[in-house]
């Protein structure tokens, strides 16, 4: 394999990862406040794409402002989502928390296929983001390098509210110990529709960029992303943010650079993940980033 040759793989490696990281970090958030894993998350994902399809496709908006609506939809939808379906639940076995979640990825899934269709949509991507850019031997196209970038954004200003503002103080009281948060004064309750809001912000951002990098929508299209997704933020360390963005790279790095060099597994492509996790979490169970954290009983 030439030089050239395993940077295109790279750099499209770096694509993917990038992916991959910005949905983890939603799960990675919610589990890090409530020990929930939002089991519908892919299926925000997927909303969030198709909101965006619609957008332009039926409202004639320009694609950035379809992007910003699109985005502020889902991150409402994810607070309707954790009023309805998980704080009724929130004193209940964790068991029962898990089989809510599990029935709102299905319901949601079910609902697109009746409102969407189970017919796969084209997307028209913008044409700033459909530009082929080359640098030496390296020929990637423009929404491989916005991606990458929107991802460190989006994870700087996460950052940022977590740790400088009274928000992301509260944050990280109630995911330390969210009863003594509530003896503290801390609204829990805002907080925690606060992290589902930005959680699914950021699943609506990935499932946009997504639909750009390849530009087909389905109702059942974020199952085995926001699968993956998961994979990567268990790997990295469930309730790290950087445990999230490593898993995240880790696994898109060794999927697509494993293809360039073994190309006859193509067809086993998803189970890479499966396999990378289970040889995480025999070496290291709690994660590559991950440390101890005693469940209550």
């Amino acid at each position: 394999m030439t030089l050239a040759l395993f940077l295109q793989h790279l750099a499209n490696a770096l694509s993917l990862g990038s992916l991959y990281a910005l949905i983890a970090i939603g799960y990675t958030m919610v589990y890090g406040i409530l020990r929930l894993i939002n089991f519908a998350h892919g299926d925000v994902f997927m909303l969030g794409a198709y909101l965006a399809f619609y957008a332009v496709a039926t409202f004639l908006l320009p694609w950035w402002a379809a992007f910003l609506l699109a985005i502020l939809v889902t991150a409402l939808f994810g607070v309707v989502l954790e009023r309805v379906a998980y704080r009724p639940l929130r004193d209940s076995p964790r068991i029962s928390v898990m089989i809510s979640a599990i029935g709102a990825s299905f319901l949601i899934e079910n609902v697109g296929i009746v409102v969407f269709g189970g017919r796969p949509k084209g997307v028209q991507v913008p044409d700033v983001m459909n530009v082929r850019l080359g640098l030496g031997g390296v020929s990637v196209m423009s929404v491989s390098v916005v991606i990458p970038v929107l991802t460190f954004a989006v994870l700087a200003i996460l950052l940022w509210v977590v740790h400088r503002t009274k928000t992301g103080m509260a944050m990280r009281a109630v995911s330390t110990d969210l009863d003594a948060a509530r003896l503290q004064a801390i609204d829990v309750n805002r907080i925690i529709s606060f992290t589902f809001g930005a959680g699914s912000l950021l699943a609506a951002v990935g499932g946009i960029m997504w639909s750009y990098k390849y530009p087909q929508l389905n109702p059942l299209m974020g199952t085995m992303p926001g699968l993956k997704c998961f994979i990567a933020a268990v790997i990295g360390g469930i309730g790290s943010i950087w445990g999230a963005v490593l898993g995240g790279f880790l696994l898109g790095g060794i999927e697509l650079l494993t293809l360039a060099f073994l190309p006859t597994l193509t067809g086993y492509r998803d189970a890479f993940a499966f396999v990378l996790l289970i040889v995480v979490l025999l070496v290291k169970p709690s994660g590559l980033l991950g440390g101890r954290h005693v469940e209550k009983v």
